[in-house]
C-alpha cells in the first residue's frame, strides 16, 4: 500500500474525527446521524493512521508533497 496522504490531510481528518467523537459522546449528535458520523470518524482515523485513502486511487490523487514522498516507507 503506497502512501497517498500528506501531513495536513492526516491532521484535518484526525481533528474532524475527534470533533465527531466529542459531539457523539456529549450527546449533541444522536440517532442515525451519530451512527453515520461515528463510522466516518473511524474511517478518518484509520486512513490517517495508515496514510492511505483508497478513494484517492481511482482519481490518482496524492496529497503528499515531494519531500514527503522521498521519506515514505
Amino acid at each position: 500500500m503506497k502512501k497517498n496522504m500528506g501531513t495536513l490531510d492526516r491532521l484535518i481528518r484526525t481533528l474532524l474525527a475527534l470533533v465527531f467523537v466529542i459531539l457523539i459522546v456529549t450527546k449533541v449528535l444522536t440517532g442515525a446521524l451519530a451512527i453515520i458520523l461515528g463510522a466516518v470518524a473511524v474511517i478518518f482515523l484509520l486512513t490517517s493512521f495508515f496514510s492511505f485513502c483508497s478513494l484517492y486511487l481511482p482519481f490518482r490523487i496524492s496529497t503528499l508533497r515531494k519531500k514527503d514522498e522521498s521519506q515514505k516507507s
